[in-house]
């Protein structure tokens, strides 16, 4: 029965520490007016809220530095989904 409850106590405490703070990433559309451009990109978001809502908030003010406005963030994914994206990203791959 002691065995149960410390294998049981050790499993819990190893749940509850959970893995360390997984990778985030988004890809996104944003756009330039006068002349109009638009592009597709993928960036990494901070590690801890992977939403499609916290990857907006911190794209935003990123991509504004650089004179683009976010349209929207398409996904969030983990770094198994960069390879199929990275073509399709082109200059904008982990640019901002």
């Amino acid at each position: 029965m002691t065995r149960l409850i410390l294998a049981t106590a050790a499993l819990l405490a190893l749940t509850l520490a959970g893995p360390a703070a997984a990778e985030c990433y988004a890809d996104y559309k944003a756009k330039k007016d006068a002349p109009l451009q638009l592009h597709y990109g993928v960036a990494r978001i901070s590690d801890g809220n992977c939403s499609p809502k916290a990857a907006a908030g911190e794209l935003a003010p990123r991509l504004a530095g650089d004179g683009w406005t976010l349209l929207n963030v398409l996904s969030t994914f983990g770094p198994e989904g960069l390879d199929e994206r990275k073509a399709s990203a082109g200059a904008y791959f982990l640019r901002y």
